[in-house]
């Protein structure tokens, strides 16, 4: 019998790790995807969902994008050969022209680049980064009174139905 492909595909793709404070912090202004370049066991960890980016950040250096801060706990079951860092800095894979877009913007005052989350696409590990702008605190208070009407509102017309 044939394999059905249509369960995972309509789901989206898995999410290993999700950037809840930048949505909070900072106003999205623009997102790409960029792959990401892992060893052995890296890869293993992130199938186990061993990854957290909140404190991660992105460093443009030379042309290139590097993703700094981000920690993937080695398995109990590595290879025992290899020493395991679990916070090294690793490089994100990405066009020319978007890394350039990314520079410039970010040599502008208050953009900052930042990633929002990794996740698996058709086998390979993907990192969604976004070049934000930072939130005043008056914005972020808009944003959670924006949030909290929107859902009350959803709440109203569930009963008026």
């Amino acid at each position: 019998m044939a394999k059905s492909k249509g369960k995972k595909d309509k789901l989206g793709p898995a999410t290993i790790a999700v950037n809840r404070k930048a949505r909070h912090e900072y106003f999205i202004e623009e997102s790409f995807e960029a792959g990401l370049v892992l060893t052995g066991w890296e890869v293993k960890s992130l199938r186990a969902g061993k990854c957290q980016i909140a404190d991660t950040y992105i460093l443009l250096k030379e042309g290139e994008a590097w993703l700094l801060g981000s920690t993937i706990q080695p398995l109990n079951t590595a290879s025992t050969h290899v020493i395991a860092d679990p916070t090294r800095t690793r490089k994100l894979l990405m066009h020319r022209r978007e890394i350039d877009k990314i520079i410039g913007h970010t040599q502008q005052k208050g953009y900052t680049c930042v990633p929002l989350r990794m996740y698996w696409k058709h086998n390979r590990v993907k990192c969604e980064i976004a070049l934000v702008k930072g939130k005043q605190l008056h914005d972020k208070r808009a944003t959670e009174k924006n949030r909290d009407w929107q859902r009350d509102k959803a709440r109203i017309m569930r009963k008026a139905v």
